[in-house]
């Protein structure tokens, strides 16, 4: 989260060797608000950012890569790693369990990898308790009528099912207040430019240029 103390602001990089650990971000949506598009292409346009690669009892969807999308567990299995405490946060959606792994998140950030979650608001609320120096986003979408529309294009759903979404979306939607930056998904390019900002600004923030830039800051005040 942006800071509001002064800090010190350096664009540039390290001048020496030291490793910064890369910060942690929560993204959350209504399902159809576009959260996955943004967050995969932000990926794509931003060195140095990473998805984390959640575990999942559902089945894959068309087109979709164990260990890339997904890894794809049994119920057992998840169960299993519950009960040996492997998840920085896990919930059920749908009749589905979702959980993200404790060490690939912190051996990525440990490498200097700045880590998106994607999840809901309730995994949300147990990452802010365990690491409460993660940042959180929330997606919305430009109007009901749009999020609707969206649900509808994705074309794998009966009308019942994308009924039961759209309560969920709007249920999501309820706990954007939990957040610390909204951005709305009208205009793609603009949103994406919204979380891109975000991840730069965060870059700057005292406590981890004060990390990254130590021999600097050394050198000119010796």
């Amino acid at each position: 989260m942006l800071r509001t103390e002064p800090f010190f602001l350096f664009l540039g990089t390290s001048t020496g060797k030291e490793m910064t650990t890369g910060n942690l971000y929560i993204v959350a949506a209504p399902s159809g608000a576009g959260k996955t598009s943004l967050v995969n292409k932000l990926v794509e346009t931003t060195p140095g950012v990473v998805v984390s690669v959640s575990h999942t009892t559902r089945s894959p969807r068309p087109g979709e890569k164990d260990g890339t999308h997904y890894h794809f567990v049994s119920m057992p299995t998840f169960k299993a790693m519950l009960a040996d405490g492997l998840f920085l946060e896990q919930a059920c959606v749908f009749d589905h369990c979702y959980g993200t792994s404790r060490a690939a998140v912190s051996a990525q950030r440990e490498a200097g990898l700045d880590v998106i979650l994607e999840i809901d608001w309730q995994g949300a609320r147990q990452v802010r308790t365990l690491l409460p120096e993660c940042a959180s986003i929330f997606i919305l979408p430009p109007s009901r009528r749009v999020l609707y529309q969206r649900l509808m294009a994705r074309g794998q759903d009966s009308h019942e099912t994308i009924d039961r979404r759209m309560a969920a979306a709007l249920d999501e939607l309820s706990h954007y207040a939990e957040f610390d930056y909204l951005v709305v998904n009208d205009r793609f390019d603009e949103a994406l430019d919204a979380l891109r900002a975000i991840v730069i600004a965060n870059r700057q923030c005292r406590e981890t240029q004060l990390e990254r830039q130590r021999r600097l800051l050394q050198t000119l005040l010796s």
